[in-house]
C-alpha cells in the first residue's frame, strides 16, 4: 500500500517529550489521551504517542543515562519497562495500552531509535526467523551521538531486513499506527542514515499494519526532500524546538526553505509545539517545570506559521493543566480547517520584520497571514489585484483568531499586529 495513503493530512496528536522526557509512566499516557478523546478529538486531534526511552526501568527525566540496562525480549527487541508500563507485563508490550488508546476513538504512537541495542550486540542475541545473531547486523562504529542504547544496522547484512521486519510486525502486534523513528533524519553532526530508512519502509509495508513514518532529529537536508517523500510521511525541518523566540524567528527561515515540499501524505516537520504546562520531568530547552515562555502572540504566531505552512502538529504539554487559553489555541475549528485542507502555502512577502504567507482554500478561498517579527506594533497590506485576487471575487473576510470581519477593497489591511504577533484571514469566495 502507498505509504502516502497512511497520513493523507498532517498528521494531529501529542507527544509526551516536552513534558515528561524520557519518563512518562503509563497512567500519564492513559490521562492525556482521555482528555484528548473528551476536549480535541472532535477538532482533529487523534494521535497519542510514547517518547523515547520507553524500555529504560530508572529513566527520570530528559537526561539520557548512559549504558543502563533496557528490558528487551530474546530476539533483540526492545519492550516497554514493565515498572513504567505496568499493563505491558507477562509479554504483552504495548498492546494493552493501545487497545485502551485505540477504545476512545485515537491512535497509539511510540518512538524508537535506529539500529539495535547495544546490549543485544554485546550479548549476542537471536534474530527471530534468521540463524544469524545481533552482532552479525550491528555497525559498531555507527552510534548516536547523544544517546548509548544502540548501534546502528548494516544494511547489507543478510539478517538486517528480518531484524527491521520483526519489529515491525512486534508494534503492528500492538496495534501501533504511528511511529516516530529518531537518530535517522540527519542532524548538525551527521547526514541521514538512508539505507535504514529503506529497510524501516519496506518493513511497514509487509507488517500488515499502516503506520504513519516520522524521521527525526534535524535538520533533515533538503536534497533528501525526494527520497524522504517517498519512504516517510514526516521528517524534521529542525532540530528540537523549544520556547525561545529566536527558534520561532529561525522556523520562518526553514518554512521559506520547504515551502513546495508539503502535500500528498508527505509533510516537513516544524516539531512539537511547547505550549501549556511542560518541562515537568525535562530538564530540554534551558529550562524545567514551567508553562511555555512564549508570550501570547508568539504562541498564536507559531500556531499560525505551523498551520499555514501545514507541519503536523503536535502538542507538547500536559493537556490535563491546560488553561482556556491554552485550549482555545487547539480548539480554533477555522485555524484547523485551513491546515487540514488548504494548500499551496508560499512566503507572499518578506521585507524586514514583516513576512506575508498565503495559501489556497477549498473553492476558491485564499487565506493570507501577516507576521509581525520586530519589537513594536505594525501592520501590513496585501495590494490584490497585484497578486491576481479580484476583491469581487470574494463575499467577505474573517480573522481567524479574533472572528472579527475585514473589510475587502483593493487594499487587504491586517488591522494591528502586536510584536511578535500574527493575523490570519480568510477570504472566503463567491
Amino acid at each position: 500500500m502507498d505509504h502516502r495513503l497512511f497520513a493523507p493530512t498532517p498528521p494531529m496528536g501529542w507527544n509526551s517529550w516536552d513534558c515528561y522526557g524520557a519518563a512518562v509512566r503509563e497512567e500519564e499516557i492513559r490521562g492525556n489521551a482521555e482528555y484528548m478523546a473528551e476536549h480535541l478529538l472532535q477538532f482533529g486531534w487523534d494521535t497519542i504517542v510514547v517518547d523515547i526511552q520507553w524500555s529504560e526501568p530508572g529513566a527520570v527525566s530528559s537526561s539520557y543515562r548512559p549504558f543502563v540496562p533496557l528490558e528487551m525480549d530474546e530476539y533483540s527487541r526492545l519492550m516497554p519497562a514493565v515498572n513504567r508500563f505496568p499493563s505491558a507485563a507477562n509479554g504483552q508490550g504495548f498492546k494493552p495500552l493501545a487497545d485502551y488508546v485505540h477504545s476512545l476513538g485515537l491512535k497509539f504512537g511510540i518512538h524508537i531509535m535506529r539500529g539495535i541495542p547495544r546490549q543485544a550486540v554485546h550479548q549476542n542475541t537471536a534474530i527471530l526467523g534468521t540463524t544469524v545473531t545481533a552482532r552479525d547486523i550491528a555497525s559498531t562504529n555507527s552510534i548516536c551521538p547523544w544517546n548509548t542504547d544502540m548501534y546502528g544496522v548494516d544494511t547489507g547484512k543478510e539478517g538486517a531486513k528480518q531484524y527491521y521486519n520483526s519489529l515491525f510486525q512486534l508494534y503492528a502486534s500492538w496495534g501501533v499506527d504511528f511511529v516516530k523513528v529518531d537518530d535517522i533524519a540527519a542532524s548538525r553532526l551527521y547526514d541521514a542514515h538512508l539505507p535504514e530508512i529503506a529497510l524501516i519502509q519496506q518493513a511497514i509495508q509487509q507488517c500488515g499494519r499502516p503506520m504513519v513514518l516520522s524521521l527525526s532529529p534535524g535538520p533533515a537536508p533538503l536534497e533528501h526532500a525526494g527520497f524522504f517523500s517517498t519512504h516517510a510521511n514526516m521528517w524534521r525541518m529542525t532540530d528540537d524546538f523549544w520556547d525561545h523566540w529566536h527558534l520561532l524567528l529561525d522556523m520562518f527561515d526553514r518554512c521559506e526553505k520547504w515551502q513546495g515540499k508539503a502535500g500528498n501524505g508527505c509533510w516537513p516537520d516544524c516539531d512539537m509545539l511547547p505550549l501549556g504546562h511542560i518541562g515537568i520531568r525535562s530538564v530540554d530547552g534551558g529550562g524545567a517545570d514551567r508553562w511555555t515562555r512564549f508570550t501570547k502572540d508568539e504562541q498564536v504566531t507559531m500556531m499560525t506559521l505551523w498551520s499555514i505552512f501545514r507541519s503536523p502538529l503536535f502538542f507538547g504539554g500536559e493537556l490535563r493543566d491546560n488553561d482556556e487559553w491554552t485550549l482555545s489555541l487547539l480548539t480554533n475549528a477555522e485555524l484547523i480547517h485551513m491546515h487540514q485542507t488548504s494548500s499551496n502555502a508560499a512566503l507572499l512577502r518578506r521585507v524586514g520584520t514583516e513576512i506575508i504567507w498565503t495559501a489556497q482554500g477549498e473553492n476558491g478561498t485564499r487565506y493570507v497571514a501577516f507576521f509581525n517579527t520586530g519589537e513594536e506594533t505594525a501592520s501590513s497590506t496585501v495590494e490584490l489585484d497585484y497578486y491576481g485576487w479580484q476583491k469581487d471575487n470574494f463575499t467577505e473576510a474573517i480573522n481567524i483568531w479574533t472572528g472579527e470581519t475585514v473589510a475587502i477593497d483593493d487594499v487587504l489591511v491586517s488591522g494591528t499586529i502586536p510584536p511578535h504577533g500574527a493575523v490570519l484571514v480568510k477570504l472566503i469566495s463567491k
